[in-house]
């Protein structure tokens, strides 16, 4: 893919917002690795394949496991996800489908508190923003090192 704008080089105002909403969300009580499991399944909804390295790589840092990194896209089919992240992960689709509908509202509350559905939504919106800049100024996929944004 061409090269179009050097996001990082010259974005840094526009991008501080994120990177301080990324920052609150490390500290929020949604678990880190929830919130990698998060932008993964987004990313890969959104086909943001920078993303989709980062936060594979990021989750397997937190203990993620390939078995169930894989079978993410899959996750309402197969046994490796507990039902808080059942949830997180419907959650997620459904707002990064702009399609939250009472059910599914009504399926993540027992599993959230509400500051923490407001810190998981927080968590998607952040990650379908981070998608569409990646997909709009295009970063090499595959260099990310765990841990460069701090």
């Amino acid at each position: 893919m061409e090269p179009r704008i050097n996001l990082f080089a010259k974005g840094q105002n526009a991008l501080k917002s994120l990177f301080q909403a990324g920052a609150y969300l490390k500290h929020s009580t949604i678990e880190v690795p929830l919130q990698e499991l998060v932008f993964f399944r987004v990313s890969q909804m959104n086909g943001c394949a920078y993303c989709l390295d980062m936060h594979s790589k990021d989750a397997r840092a937190h203990g993620e496991t390939e078995q169930r990194l894989y079978g993410i896209s899959a996750w309402r089919e197969t046994p490796y996800f507990t039902d808080r992240e059942r949830a997180a992960l419907g959650w997620a689709e459904a707002v990064t489908k702009c399609e939250v509908s009472d059910s599914v509202y009504e399926r993540v509350k027992p599993h959230f508190t509400e500051e923490e559905l407001i810190d998981l939504t927080l968590a998607v919106t952040t990650i379908n923003t981070w998608n569409r800049f990646n997909l709009s100024f295009p970063q090499v996929a595959g260099t990310y090192q765990v841990g460069q944004f701090g």
